[in-house]
């Protein structure tokens, strides 16, 4: 046994010196063509030059900036903890993971979703875009979450962003979905796109509103990674920190049609009441049978800094926020 694993040491000694010779003696070298392609084919992710990201030109960590968390549950003890499968407190500043409570559970996001309908719609096309409503997008189901969109009415896609993330509207979704690409299935695979450049790879998404199917799901701390890139852009914060909005458009033939939609967060309506100190900013709401009571929270702490807070599957409404108030002392 002995010799036997002398002679092996001695052969990979041999081979390792073998291409250490063949490699250095200048006669041939071997160039890959992309030996560790971090940025995958997103357009956003290219290779910085000088004077961008690094002043060398170098490409930066794919991690910087984001808070990182291992596949473990904090030993934290948060009341009310029991009553959600899964949850994740991320301080912004700091880029530290201080609650985490199943992070990487593959889990239903429900109207969560369209935080990531928003950021596609935003990074694609122009707000001030007019939308046609078609009848596909305005006839959702009688229990949908809906912005009361009609066939044919006209608004821009700032409007709609304004009736998907307050009111929730599945209606919304669907013709922003159908604007930008077509249909909801070619969106779906730009919405998974721009998530796998995010990093959110636990998760999939097959439609804009988040109705239940069994191939569409995340995790907390993909919501977090989405919840964190669509905070950059200017027009998602404004929005999802509106309490209520007065819409105007037009109809199918041509009239005024005006509407007040309100933010389905609690702690914005004022039905939830926040911690001492803590300023709850916005962010949203999910709620289907399969994916239980579901919130992802942007907020500045009593401290005056920045943090992302989410719950996955609580048990029901009161649980929701009797939890994220929890975690919004954290």
């Amino acid at each position: 046994m002995k010799c036997t694993g002398n002679k092996k040491i001695r052969a990979a000694v041999l081979a390792a010196a073998s291409m250490l010779f063949l490699c250095s003696c200048g006669q041939k070298t071997y160039e890959l063509e992309h030996p560790y392609d971090v940025y995958g084919t997103s357009i956003h992710y290219a290779q910085p030059s000088a004077g961008e990201n690094n002043t060398d030109g170098s490409i930066p960590f794919f991690a910087d900036g984001l808070c990182v968390a291992a596949d473990a549950d904090s030993d934290i003890k948060v009341p009310g903890a029991q009553t959600a499968e899964a949850a994740g407190v991320f301080h912004l500043n700091k880029k530290t993971v201080p609650y985490s409570k199943n992070l990487y559970k593959k889990l239903y996001p429900a109207s969560t979703t369209k935080i990531l309908t928003a950021y596609v719609a935003i990074r694609h096309a122009n707000l001030s875009e007019i939308v046609t409503v078609s009848a596909q997008a305005a006839n959702q189901a009688g229990d949908s979450s809906v912005c009361g969109l009609k066939a044919g009415d006209r608004l821009t896609l700032l409007e709609l962003l304004y009736g998907l993330l307050l009111e929730s509207g599945n209606d919304a979704a669907s013709a922003i979905a159908e604007h930008i690409s077509g249909s909801a299935e070619a969106f779906a695979q730009l919405m998974n796109e721009e998530a796998a450049a995010l990093g959110a790879t636990h998760s999939n998404f097959v439609n804009p509103h988040g109705l239940h199917d069994d191939n569409h799901y995340t995790c907390v701390y993909d919501l977090y990674l989405l919840l964190n890139a669509a905070l950059k852009e200017e027009m998602f914060t404004k929005v999802i920190q509106t309490d209520t909005h007065r819409a105007s458009y037009t109809n199918a033939n041509g009239g005024l049609v005006v509407q007040e939609w309100e933010t389905t967060d609690k702690f914005l309506n004022g039905e939830a009441t926040a911690p001492d100190g803590v300023n709850v900013i916005g962010g949203k709401t999910g709620t289907t049978n399969a994916a239980g009571y579901c919130l992802a929270l942007y907020s500045n702490n009593a401290a005056g800094e920045p943090v992302i807070s989410i719950v996955l599957k609580a048990d029901s409404s009161d649980s929701l926020y009797g939890l994220m108030g929890e975690l919004l002392k954290l």
